[in-house]
């Protein structure tokens, strides 16, 4: 058994990129930002603030909701699946892109918070999933000691 799944909370790096396809299936990308804080070790060594950049692949129901409602700033919750392929440059030298595929998205940006945002935007809290993600609750008692 394997488990492929990322969870991610960022910002938005730039405006997504949507394409719409004849079939009506669309597809949306877009880079985000995670950001782990600079912090001092107790010996006084200093490390620095590191961000990571996300490549990041919405499709169809999501790709449509990306296209109104985000934009570059924005704070997003994704959970999905981390997938690499491969492709040719110009030159025909071999190149590997590793994205993040979304099952989930959770808007974190409260309205009105992003003055670069268009005039539409998002409830402070909105999350859309695909029909491919299902979400279990588990209503027995927790009997875990803590």
């Amino acid at each position: 058994m394997s488990v492929n799944k990322v969870i991610l909370l960022g910002n938005v790096g730039q405006d997504p990129k949507v394409k719409y396809f004849d079939s009506g299936s669309a597809v949306a990308t877009f880079s985000l930002a995670t950001t782990d804080r600079a912090y001092t070790l107790q010996n006084g060594t200093q490390v620095p603030e590191r961000t990571e950049w996300h490549n990041i692949v919405c499709s169809n129901r999501l790709a449509e909701i990306v296209d109104k409602y985000v934009h570059k700033g924005d704070k997003l919750y994704l959970e999905g699946k981390i997938r690499t392929r491969s492709y040719n440059d110009q030159s025909g030298a071999l190149r590997y892109v590793t994205e993040i595929y979304v099952d989930n998205m959770e808007m974190l940006t409260p309205k009105g918070a992003n003055p670069g945002a268009g005039s539409v935007q998002p409830q402070p809290v909105q999350s859309v999933q695909t029909p491919q993600t299902q979400t279990v609750q588990d209503n027995t008692t927790d009997d875990l000691p803590f």
